[in-house]
């Protein structure tokens, strides 16, 4: 028995709400410009959300960047294109997630705490979040959720170290 049909953007430019969860909360919720839905993978665009600067050391997120953001129905994770004010691409943030949900004009993930970031150059891939993931108790709660989240993470290090990401974005 299939549950409901998910419900498609009908076109680029609608506005949507982007709902990030973790752990039963509500983390950050922001608008977002809709660019495409293929049924399977939803892309959106929206300026960096947070306030201020957000300095990780290998990047900074700050006012003017933007976000091209992609998130999959049927995948563990999103791959976040981020590029500064002018266009100049930093790099590649990707969170692990269960499968993202819209419904009436809200998107929603869960992040499951792993990260993987990788530079405009491909030449830095880094894992991040590890030590978040294994406090959170995932593996204790839900094994089958955590072991997606893992095999998630090890994928697109897989992808970005020999494809590159941008082949899972075409």
């Amino acid at each position: 028995m299939s549950g409901p049909s998910p419900d498609l953007l009908a076109a680029g430019g609608q506005e949507l709400v982007v709902v990030l969860t973790k752990a039963g909360r509500v983390k950050i919720r922001y608008p977002a410009e809709a660019v495409r839905d293929d049924g399977v993978r939803v892309t959106v665009r929206a300026p960096w959300a947070a306030s201020g600067v957000r300095d990780f050391g290998f990047v900074r997120f700050e006012p003017g960047d933007v976000l091209t953001e992609h998130y999959w129905r049927d995948r563990w994770f999103a791959v976040k294109e981020v590029r500064d004010g002018h266009g100049v691409l930093k790099g590649w943030y990707c969170d692990i997630t269960r499968p993202a949900v819209l419904a009436g004009g809200v998107l929603t993930v869960e992040d499951l705490d792993l990260d993987l970031w990788v530079s405009a150059d491909g030449a830095s891939v880094l894992r991040l979040d590890e030590d978040e993931f294994e406090e959170s108790g995932l593996a204790g709660r839900d094994p089958a959720a955590a072991g997606a989240a893992v095999a998630a993470l090890d994928e697109l290090e897989r992808l970005a170290r020999t494809e590159g990401l941008a082949t899972l974005l075409v």
